[in-house]
């Protein structure tokens, strides 16, 4: 199984702070965070596309490609990209040149997008919200399998045989679909032979096995093999050198966080018993020392019958990077093994 990390590349800093003064310093805490991954021996970095003052990574492939030069085996990956609001040609060509940086390492993780202010800033009409993402993975689909495209559609003027370069180091370049608990969006992605990566941030996680189990079912239908159908795995999560230093290091991040994006949406504020519930032995959180999250991992990969991946999120309330790279250190030289030797023992 892979295991390695999620960001939006957080910022302490809001709208109204003119100079974003720490958004250098992020931004090299970030590469940090990247190089501490590898050398923990993690699989893969992730990076999501937001377009808020509370996020840095409205370019995730910008970032991801200062991360590649300074990496050598870590899979970098968009998680998500927005595709519904961007150009599926220039997403291609930034990718196929990531991966001849990375020499074969980018991934493109894409999706509809858990926020909405990508779609009027680059001129998209909510309402045609569905239409869009699929009109624009066929196309992105399309741009990996043949050079010289000719396509047509309904939002973007059509492709008569022109040439799409660069072409990537790996041929074909990684697509994933990133989803979160609507039902067409697992058929779809089982229908179409592609990996899925489900967004997991509240409730239990086994309770997405029938989503899993529809995933399989269409893809056995269009005829794809068991081995292409890759479940991977997107949650919050902390690792500490102990259950009660988790807990309590993560807490008020995963607070700030979520009561922060809570009063756009009208939700309540986040409450301890609420954190505790989600960070229990069947919630959707991995928090805890190494041992815990490496059995919850393991819980999970067996009620959905099987995942090859799993990424964690460690907030988005401005964890301390101290704290940060810690927990990075853990999942990888103490998690990791820890599950992986488990699966291999019972396989």
């Amino acid at each position: 199984m892979e295991l390695g990390i999620d960001t939006f590349v957080d910022t302490a800093l809001g709208e109204a702070e003119a100079e974003r003064r720490g958004d250098v310093e992020r931004v090299q805490r970030l590469l940090e965070e990247v190089e501490t991954a590898e050398r923990a021996g993690l699989d893969v970095f992730a990076i999501g596309e937001h377009h808020r003052p509370d996020f840095i990574a409205s370019s995730p492939v910008v970032l991801l490609a200062a991360a590649a030069a300074r990496t050598k085996s870590i899979k970098l990956a968009s998680a998500v990209t927005v595709l519904s609001s961007d150009d599926p040609v220039r997403l291609f060509q930034q990718f196929a040149t990531l991966d001849l940086i990375s020499n074969g390492r980018a991934e493109i993780i894409v999706g509809r997008g858990s926020f909405i202010e990508s779609y009027p800033l680059f001129g998209f009409d909510l309402n045609n919200y569905d239409e869009l993402f699929a009109e624009k993975l066929d196309l992105l689909l399309t741009l990996r399998e043949t050079t010289r495209v000719e396509w047509s559609g309904n939002h973007r003027p059509p492709l008569t045989g022109q040439g799409v370069y660069p072409r990537p180091a790996r041929n074909p370049l990684t697509v994933r679909i990133g989803v979160g608990g609507t039902p067409q969006s697992f058929a779809r992605a089982g229908a179409l032979g592609l990996p899925l990566v489900i967004a997991i941030i509240g409730g239990e996680p086994h309770r997405f096995r029938p989503l899993v189990d529809l995933y399989r079912e269409a893809g056995r239908r269009a005829g794809h093999a068991p081995e292409a159908l890759s479940v991977g795995i997107h949650l919050h999560g902390f690792v500490a050198e102990t259950g009660e230093a988790a807990m309590e290091g993560f807490y008020p991040v995963y607070q700030r966080g979520f009561n922060r994006i809570g009063k756009e949406r009208g939700w309540p504020p986040v409450s301890r018993a609420q954190f505790d519930a989600l960070a229990s032995p069947l919630g959707a959180m991995i928090v805890g020392d190494p041992e815990t999250v490496a059995a919850k991992i393991r819980h999970v990969d067996t009620s959905l019958g099987g995942i090859d991946r799993v990424t964690i999120i460690q907030g988005s309330g401005n964890l301390p990077h101290e704290l940060a790279l810690r927990s990075i250190e853990l999942l990888g030289t103490e998690v990791k093994p820890l599950v992986n030797n488990r699966v291999l023992m019972s396989a």
